[in-house]
């Protein structure tokens, strides 16, 4: 499967919820871990955006080019750094794929909203 820019922005946001759990992994501070958290809920939250926009907007369009998802990419150039990863190479039209019957871009969101759920329920945990 080829990645359209929202796919690809989609995961841009997986990579960055797993750097962002690295400070609450090494430091045991609160604060720290606080932080981190705070920033996984956030992410995961972009990334849900992410995928509800391509799955009612951008797959139905004919065309995806210039869009928030292309400029974020070409703006950070992951696209020129890391082409094999961060490279968008198809439309949005032509990247919807099904795994099991399911919209890719749906297991996307399933997955992003879990992971978004279990930062809101450690964030909000009481403090032992």
């Amino acid at each position: 499967m080829e990645p359209c820019p929202w796919c690809v922005l989609q995961r841009l946001v997986f990579v960055a919820i797993a750097l962002a759990t690295l400070p609450g992994l090494l430091w045991r501070g609160a604060a720290v871990q606080w932080l981190s958290l705070l920033l996984v809920f956030v992410l995961a939250l972009a990334g849900v955006a992410a995928a509800l926009w391509q799955h009612f907007v951008a797959a139905v369009s004919d065309s995806c080019n210039l869009t928030l998802a292309e400029k974020i990419i070409a703006g950070l150039r992951l696209d020129a750094v890391l082409p094999e990863i961060f490279q968008p190479r198809a439309s949005c039209a032509d990247a919807a794929v099904r795994l099991l019957g399911v919209p890719y871009e749906l297991w996307s969101l399933l997955l992003l909203m879990l992971l978004g759920i279990v930062a809101l329920r450690t964030l909000l945990r009481p403090a032992r």
